[in-house]
């Protein structure tokens, strides 16, 4: 989905105050959920979640994650619902095998790090994670889902943003009240600059919660190849803007942009489209990771990668070594 540009206004639009009646019923029920009693995997659980709806950079800070776990010597596994995909498993997804429209585009990216199940039921998720051999199970949604029990809860924000308006869906993009989803948070990450982000790090500090910033880094090689083109860049990601500003960041000249809702499907015009206006006005099409595996083998198309660096990681592996000692 494409956030709505009413979410974005503070204090609270006319249409946000008009919905604030079901976003008081949705939150509601979705902190009475949040506080149900959860199932113990076998496993250490660490999830990835965000307080809102809309793309923060889970994808990135979960490949992180796992890549410090893989350093303490850990076998680690992502546990999905895999978004946008038919499958509903628990199934061990293979690249091979399985293309976006079963599973997804995340476990599909998530695939090339680590072993990823899908998994409507996170339980049983779970219990496929420790027959294949993994010693910790990294979630990269399901922060709301009471369904199983997680050993430690990071919390992602976009700096840039934050929170927006600060209410529940439909009036805003808020999963579930605020200070319900500060009482299951471990650590909250905030992912970029902004004021924002500053002011939820600031609140939890005074809750005592540790604060790690981070930072999406396209790939030094790839980078260095791009420069000096001039770029359509297009991406159906949670927040678009968030790609092209770090196009820009970057140094790389975004000429024209196009942004898609999340997960979306490319059709087969769209794309003709995009390859139509770039050959018309001299451009080079560029996208990220994620909407490549949406796209297909397209030798026209630049794709960027992007990793997650992480301020203070060896504070941030401590926490993620207690998480695995938990009993």
């Amino acid at each position: 989905m494409r956030a709505p540009a009413f979410w974005q206004r503070v204090p609270p639009s006319p249409i946000a105050r008009t919905l604030k009646p079901l976003a008081a019923f949705y939150g509601c029920v979705a902190g009475w959920r949040m506080g149900r009693v959860l199932e113990r995997a076998a496993l250490p659980v660490i999830c990835i979640g965000n307080f809102t709806v809309g793309g923060t950079g889970k994808t990135p800070l979960a490949l992180a994650i796992a890549s410090l776990l893989a350093r303490e010597g850990e076998r680690p596994c992502f546990l999905t619902r895999g978004h946008g995909g038919k499958l509903r498993g628990p199934v061990v997804i293979d690249p091979a095998i399985h293309d976006h429209r079963e599973a997804g585009d995340e476990p599909l990216l998530l695939a090339r790090t680590a072993r990823v199940i899908v998994s409507g039921d996170r339980p049983a998720g779970a219990n496929l994670a420790g027959q294949t051999g993994a010693t910790a199970i990294v979630m990269d949604d399901g922060f709301q889902n009471p369904a199983l029990d997680k050993d430690l809860s990071l919390l992602l924000v976009d700096g840039a943003v934050g929170l927006m308006n600060g209410l529940c869906l439909p009036a805003g993009p808020l999963r579930a009240p605020l200070a319900r989803q500060w009482e299951h948070a471990d650590a909250l990450v905030v992912m970029g600059e902004g004021a924002p982000g500053e002011a939820l790090a600031e609140e939890a500090h005074a809750r005592g919660l540790p604060v790690f910033d981070a930072t999406l880094l396209p790939d030094p090689q790839v980078l260095e190849q791009l420069r000096g083109g001039r770029y359509l860049a297009f991406a159906g990601i949670g927040r678009p803007a968030k790609f092209f500003e770090t196009l820009t960041r970057a140094g790389l000249e975004v000429a024209e942009s196009r942004a898609f809702p999340d997960h979306h499907p490319y059709r087969e015009q769209e794309i003709a489209a995009l390859r139509a206006r770039a050959q018309s006005a001299g451009l080079r099409l560029i996208t990220t990771e994620k909407d490549a595996v949406r796209l297909g083998l397209a030798d026209d198309i630049t794709v960027l990668p992007v990793t997650a660096q992480i301020s203070n990681v060896k504070a941030l592996a401590s926490l993620l070594r207690r998480a695995l000692r938990a009993p």
